[in-house]
């Protein structure tokens, strides 16, 4: 009997169908959208984006990669594939705002153990969503499988984003000041970090399905407020709260000669993150971890903060946890939270 490349574990007719399919899928966000490149990008060696018509004076590319961790191994677990691909495009894009960046395309890489095709047309169709949310378009990708490497069940994420902004737009620690305010943005939940302690602790309790959801809803995209905010010049500089937490990735955005003052008990911790604290888990341990109810913050000048909040739903309306002083320190934090 020879050897072929599917008796190895590798099925390139499957891999066909699934192009097919993503070819469908683009094909009816190109009707809404026209950009004449995105039919040509399916089954292209390489990827094309159109930026003739961007109309954006000095423009500046930005662009990001990232992954959704260990979330993966809890979508496997609960058979939750269709928002996973929401987190890809979200863990991407919410980093190229940050420069106050346009999210202007998005690829994915996707690799298996064995493609499964309705699995992965469901993670492919969140990943869709995700750029749909931050007005991105899906231009290109690979879809790997690889037996031996993974199970045939599991699989990972990467994903790479390009975005692009006028460079008198850059948002940055250069343009913030002393006495600017510092404003929390809700989280929609515990987004893509911190799983791997979440997975220890399910691993020593069974949990019902309401917090199986609340653990793996998907990650909130903030690209449409905080690009509104920042063409009309109303924030200095943001922060996409990611692994590290809120303190850490906050003084990333802040110059050194500034202070940051922040209340903990002013932040709003959501069901989730108190389920977590119940575990035996350290408030310091649950900081640096996870954004604690907190998803992205945005520094700007006091004045501007009514004009801020209108651009946000009632749920995800920014509040003051903080501003910024000119001190010895560089952090001041007061109260603990409020759990």
């Amino acid at each position: 009997m020879q050897n072929s490349y599917k008796k190895s574990g590798v099925n390139i007719s499957l891999a066909n169908k699934l192009v097919k399919h993503i070819s469908g899928l683009t094909k009816n966000v190109v009707k809404k959208r026209k950009n004449s490149f995105d039919n040509e990008n399916i089954g292209a060696f390489g990827s094309m984006f159109d930026i003739s018509n961007s109309k954006i004076k000095d423009p500046v590319i930005v662009s990001c990669t990232d992954g959704v961790g260990t979330k993966i191994d809890l979508a496997n677990k609960f058979k939750i594939f269709d928002t996973i691909g929401i987190d890809l495009v979200a863990m991407c894009v919410n980093d190229l705002i940050v420069q106050g960046a346009k999210p202007l395309f998005f690829l994915d890489y996707i690799a298996v153990g064995k493609l499964n095709l309705r699995k992965t047309k469901r993670i492919i169709k969140g990943i869709l969503k995700g750029c749909l949310l931050s007005d991105c378009k899906l231009i290109g990708g690979e879809t790997a499988e690889m037996p031996g490497i993974y199970s045939n069940d599991k699989f990972d994420l990467a994903g790479f984003s390009v975005g692009i902004v006028s460079k008198k737009k850059i948002l940055g620690k250069k343009k913030v000041k002393k006495d600017d305010l510092i404003l929390a943005i809700p989280s929609s939940g515990i987004h893509s970090n911190g799983f791997s302690l979440v997975r220890s602790i399910i691993k020593k309790e069974k949990i019902d399905k309401k917090t199986a959801k609340d653990l793996l809803k998907p990650t909130k995209i903030y690209t449409k407020e905080i690009l509104k905010l920042a063409n009309k010049n109303l924030i200095h500089a943001t922060a996409h709260i990611t692994g590290g937490g809120l303190i850490e990735n906050l003084l990333r955005s802040v110059p050194n000669d500034l202070t940051v003052n922040l209340d903990l008990a002013k932040i709003k911790i959501t069901r989730i993150f108190k389920w977590i604290k119940n575990r035996n888990i350290s408030e310091s341990e649950m900081l640096k971890t996870f954004n604690c109810g907190v998803g992205f913050c945005i520094i700007a000048p006091k004045k501007n903060l009514n004009k801020i909040k209108h651009f946000f739903s009632s749920q995800y309306k920014p509040y003051v946890i903080g501003h910024l002083s000119k001190d010895k320190k560089k952090l001041y934090v007061k109260n603990s939270l409020r759990w």
